[in-house]
C-alpha cells in the first residue's frame, strides 16, 4: 500500500480545500494505476470538517500508524510540501523505518503527465 503524504494544515480554509482536492485527484489517479493508497488528507478532510483541529500536532498519532503499514511513501509535492511539518514528519519517519520514498510533482498525477514518480530517497 502507498502512503501518499501532501500538505494540508493552513489558516486560509480556500488552501486547505484546494490541498485536499489535489491529494484526491492523485489518490484517484494511483488507484486508477492499480494502487491501494492511503491519504490522510484525502481520507481524512471532511472529517476534520467536523470540529476536529487541522494541525500535525493532532494527527500525527494516526498518521505514523497508517504509515507504518504501508510499503512506500508518496510524496505530492504540491506549493508548500517543503514548509510542511507533517509531510517533513512522515518523511523523517518513512526514512526512520526504511520505507521507499518517491516526490511526485502534482501535474504528474493530477494533470496526467507521462512521468509517474521523480527521484526517490
Amino acid at each position: 500500500m502507498m502512503y501518499l503524504a501532501s500538505p494540508y494544515s493552513h489558516p486560509d480554509p480556500v488552501v486547505r480545500e484546494r490541498r485536499f482536492r489535489a491529494a484526491c485527484s492523485a489518490a484517484a489517479t494511483l488507484m486508477k494505476r492499480g494502487h491501494a493508497v492511503f491519504s490522510p488528507i484525502a481520507h481524512c478532510h471532511v472529517i476534520a470538517e467536523h470540529g476536529l483541529p487541522t494541525n500535525w500536532a493532532y494527527w500525527q498519532a494516526y498518521d505514523r500508524d497508517h504509515l507504518m503499514h504501508c510499503d512506500e511513501v508518496i510524496v505530492l509535492m504540491l506549493s508548500g510540501w517543503q514548509k510542511s511539518a507533517g509531510v517533513q514528519a512522515e518523511i523523517r519517519l518513512a526514512r526512520e523505518l526504511h520505507k521507499p520514498i518517491s516526490y511526485v510533482e502534482p501535474e504528474e498525477l493530477i494533470y496526467g503527465t507521462n512521468a509517474t514518480a521523480a527521484g526517490g530517497a
